[in-house]
């Protein structure tokens, strides 16, 4: 008779903790964005002082959710996208704050390369990740089209119209995708082996 192949049972067990810890964590990061979205909206016509704040907190967030995306992972598996994502979100924060002492243009303009800069780090993870815990489609699809809106929010970001409330269609399809991939990794959590 076979015995089991306990180091497939350990990796898929291993996939399972990482799938449940990511799942929570992107429905937090949904929860967020869905509220970030509804309040820059409010704010950029009722408050542009806070509006300017949930500019600078939405860089810092992602900094922050990124480290417990960290601690979400194993510690053998590799975590430099996730490393270089919080440097350049630490940037992007203080370039931002920075950049909207001179005026909405300059940081709509930061804002567009983290965009890019981030939805290739996504991009790459997801693709990186797919193979250990599938159902990562949707964190692939989402870091591609972040590069897209880079570069339309670039390409407004001089219009005399533009303001902060055009990012909170970038939140809203960010949150969309979090919860598409929560529910996602799913299968990954329900088709793990049930230890003896």
């Amino acid at each position: 008779m076979k015995s089991p192949d306990t180091s497939a049972m350990a990796f898929s067990s291993e996939a399972a903790e990482t799938a449940k810890s990511l799942r929570t964590l992107y429905f937090v990061r949904a929860a967020f964005s869905v509220l970030w979205a509804l309040l820059v909206t409010v704010a950029a016509k009722t408050n542009p002082s806070l509006a300017m704040i949930l500019f600078i907190i939405y860089p810092a967030w992602d900094v922050l959710a990124t480290i417990f995306d960290i601690r979400s992972n194993p510690p053998a598996a590799g975590k430099v996208p996730q490393y270089v994502n919080i440097v350049i979100g630490i940037t992007t924060t203080i370039a931002v704050l920075v950049a909207l002492q001179r005026g909405i243009a300059g940081a709509l303009v930061v804002f567009s390369a983290w965009a890019i800069l981030t939805g290739l780090i996504q991009l790459i993870l997801g693709l990186h990740r797919r193979r250990q815990l599938d159902g990562q489609w949707p964190m692939i699809i989402s870091g591609g089209q972040s590069m897209l809106a880079g570069v339309s929010i670039f390409l407004k970001a001089n219009n005399s119209d533009a303001g902060v409330d055009i990012l909170a269609g970038y939140a809203a399809f960010g949150a969309f995708y979090f919860l598409l991939a929560a529910f996602r990794l799913g299968k990954t959590i329900n088709n793990a082996p049930v230890a003896a």
